[in-house]
């Protein structure tokens, strides 16, 4: 998941824009989110207390880039005196020219960086507080944008902090940032709580001055965003707040970790190749190169295969592995991760809900899904439920009719009993096999990276007029595979950059995919839009390159979608600019936009090229693709369903949280978890990203993206002109508006009237 993040500091990652609950994070952690460190850190507050975390986000610029960040800042002024002995020169996290120099910065530069960088935003805001006493002479730039100055420097520096965190973890690292995050939520809150910056800001609001509609917008999320950051509180209420936010952030960052690391502990080392029994090749030589202790011992043949729960290794296993036992031992162990011994999150879970529960109380409201949905295109619970209701009604007899036709097909082929949840996805590829005659494996070697890229920048061309551009050297990186494109427009002047960080590394970097910030547009600062792209796809093996399964060429579309919002805006603030402050809930409208293109069979011909001789994917075999889609469509999105309902339960229920999820999987699935079964104990999403009380959104923005999609189908996707006159308006509207404009306002201008929730359900033949 695409993330939002009170630009200096939360931050979930999905998201991180983390992909569904296949961990398809979006942050599918990963993902994309909304909101912004606008009003400077006030934004921050919005976004912050909704998530209930405050991390590590936002990342920025290094040296060979050759446009630089923000020339009005180049010599920003150190105003503590303890700065003297942490200057730019001995610590990467002070220079913020261009972007992170992270082959440079090391864990012994965050505590320093962070102190200094805290203590002069301290020194700024009260400087700033003593200018704006009289709200009559406040103005737009006084504070605004005198405090979106302010906070750059700390947002860069915790922004490459918390981006390495995420995909270059280790011990030192994990350390530092726990020892800074403190003093950033301390500065927050800080800010957040600023009542001259308040009153500033509704002076702002209510005042005489012309003031547009993104302007407005930004406002109006700044008061907001204060009331929910505590700024009303007083005494020890306020007290109470500061210190579950704290409390919160710890937390969150516990919970990821644990995951993680409970991720990184299990393994399985397999010595009899009749135990890897139908497993594909290129699983083979995954887990054989794994497994080796160097290169030259790697032999997918005779072993030995070292079987780990990170998606390119799991998710293949399950589907095609023969040998019921080790596929039992491995889908227990996926259930149970972060769940006992040294990285056991059962209590985290339940001390996150209360202090969740205890903020939501301090600011008036009933429980925590009710504070989240205030900042949510969705009015209240009640029509949050409503929606999972009436898809539920049409997709779980479906999944019950598709779990009972696949029960006959297993037994009609050999299986024993009843099926155990081990079983489903074996079984299902099975069916997928036989029903549509190919398997994931035979599409496969269709999907190099390399050639589904050019594919996916050449529609991107085609439909938003851009160019993409490789510009792999001009700036560092953090890992030799991480690549770097630059953006063009019509005209060919740059406006936009972004990191590819395509592959698995489980060793130190969080799984699922996101999108994430890197650096916003912004007027006052004359910044241009920097994405971080990161996937967890397979890697090169051997002297093959990286061949995608049909599920990571999706989830990369998703992602980019997540970033062309970011890097497409025509919003010149940076706390609108966009995914910033996006209701949540319309975020991943632009990412399961993209998803649909892989169904095109015009752009199947130049995203698919086999590896070997070029040849792309047979129209016959792309036919079974498009058909193949609808499988077992009722079971995946009740799938879905119970995610959501799941979330939103947990967040209005007082009862512990094993007793919810009983209770909710009694109603969303036909076959019910195993009494052992600990999923929330990993569930990202909700304790460790940005999507408590708001898993939903994937569902609720899915109605908005299919139907966005049908404007394009209606005027014929073999039309390509008319394609690229759509192109453009979706372009100018649900890519360029962002968060200056209500979302609602948004697909209106782009359709022409409300989103219709029929489309979704006759996508997957359930209407």
């Amino acid at each position: 998941m695409a993330t939002s993040m009170g630009r200096v500091l939360v931050h979930s990652v999905v998201k991180s824009l983390c992909r569904k609950g296949r961990t398809r994070h979006c942050l599918r952690i990963r993902s994309g989110r909304c909101c912004c460190l606008v009003i400077a850190m006030v934004m921050i507050m919005s976004s912050l207390v909704l998530r209930g975390v405050v991390a590590v986000i936002t990342p920025q610029p290094y040296c060979y880039w050759p446009w630089p960040i923000h020339p009005l800042l180049t010599q920003p002024q150190r105003y503590c005196s303890t700065a003297a002995a942490v200057t730019p020169a001995n610590n990467p996290l002070l220079r913020h020219e261009h972007l992170p120099e992270f082959q440079a910065i090391k864990a012994e530069h965050v505590v320093p960086a962070v102190k200094t960088l805290v203590e002069e935003l301290e020194t700024g805001v009260g400087k700033l507080e003593n200018n704006i006493e009289d709200v009559s002479t406040v103005t737009w730039p006084t504070l605004v944008e005198t405090l979106e100055r302010l906070s750059f420097p700390l947002e860069f520096a915790w922004g490459a902090v918390s981006h390495l965190n995420g995909v270059k973890n280790n011990d030192a690292l994990r350390e530092a940032v726990e020892q800074a995050q403190p003093l950033v939520v301390q500065i927050t809150s800080r800010v957040a709580q600023s009542r001259p910056v308040f009153n500033g800001l509704k002076a702002l609001q209510t005042g005489p001055a012309t003031l547009d509609g993104p302007q407005v917008r930004i406002l109006d999320s700044g008061v907001k965003g204060a009331r929910l950051g505590g700024v009303d509180l007083e005494g020890e209420d306020k007290d109470n707040f500061n210190q579950i936010r704290m409390k919160m952030a710890m937390l969150g960052q516990q919970f990821s970790n644990n995951v993680l690391d409970s991720t990184k502990a299990f393994s399985l080392t397999v010595t009899d190749k009749s135990h890897m029994d139908g497993v594909p090749d290129s699983l083979l030589h995954l887990t054989s190169s794994a497994a080796a202790q160097d290169k030259d011992s790697v032999d997918p043949e005779k072993g030995p295969w070292k079987l780990t729960l990170d998606m390119p290794c799991f998710e293949p296993f399950m589907k095609h592995s023969r040998n019921q036992t080790l596929r039992e031992q491995m889908y227990r162990a996926y259930i149970t991760r972060a769940s006992h011994g040294d990285h056991d999150n059962t209590g985290v879970i339940e001390d996150i809900r209360k202090l969740r529960k205890e903020q939501s109380a301090l600011l008036g409201y009933a429980t925590f899904a009710d504070l989240s949905l205030d900042t949510k295109m969705a009015d209240s619970v009640q029509e949050v439920m409503s929606l999972l209701q009436s898809l539920k009604v049409k997709s779980k007899p479906a999944a019950e009719k598709e779990y009972a036709q696949l029960e006959e097909f297993a037994r009609s082929n050999g299986h024993e009993g009843k099926l155990n949840l081990w079983d489903l996805s074996f079984w299902s590829e099975r069916q997928r096999e036989q029903l549509f005659s190919f398997s994931e494996e035979e599409l496969r070697p269709y999907f190099p990276l390399e050639r589904v890229l050019s594919g996916m920048f050449e529609l991107c061309s085609h439909l938003f007029g851009i160019k993409i551009q490789a510009a792999d050297g001009t700036t560092e990186v953090w890992h030799e595979d991480v690549r770097f494109f630059n953006i063009l427009d019509e005209q060919g002047d740059h406006i936009a950059s972004f990191f590819l960080d395509p592959y698995s590394r489980p060793h130190e970097k969080r799984g699922g995919a996101w999108m994430d910030s890197a650096l916003g547009r912004s007027l006052v600062m004359q910044t241009k839009p920097v994405a971080y792209l990161v996937c967890n796809q397979s890697p090169p093996v051997g002297d093959k390159p990286s061949l995608m399964n049909f599920r990571e060429v999706e989830t990369l579309f998703h992602e980019f979608g997540h970033g062309l919002q970011h890097m497409l805006t025509n919003v010149p603030y940076h706390d609108a600019a966009g995914i910033n402050n996006v209701e949540w809930d319309a975020v991943e409208v632009p990412s399961q936009f993209m998803e649909n293109w892989v169904y095109d069979w015009d752009t199947m011909q130049h995203i698919s090229g086999h590896y070997q001789t070029g040849d792309t994917l047979p129209r016959d075999l792309f036919n079974k693709l498009v058909d193949a889609r609808k499988y077992m469509a009722g079971s995946g999105m009740l799938r879905q369903l119970y995610f959501s309902a799941l979330d939103m339960e947990l967040h209005t229920s007082s009862d512990p949280w094993q007793t919810v999820m009983d209770r909710v999987a009694a109603e969303y699935t036909v076959l019910h978890p195993l009494p052992e079964d600990r999923f929330p104990c990993s569930f990202q999403h909700l304790f460790g990203g940005g999507y408590a009380a708001g898993y939903y959104s994937y569902k609720w923005a899915e109605v908005m993206a299919v139907d966005a999609f049908g404007a394009f189908e209606e005027a014929g996707l073999e039309n390509r002109d008319k394609l690229a006159d759509i192109g453009k308006r979706f372009r100018e509207t649900i890519l360029g508006l962002g968060g200056g404009t209500h979302p609602k306002d948004v697909f209106r201008q782009f359709r022409g009237r409300d989103p219709q929730p029929d489309a979704l359900l006759r996508l997957y033949g359930l209407s």
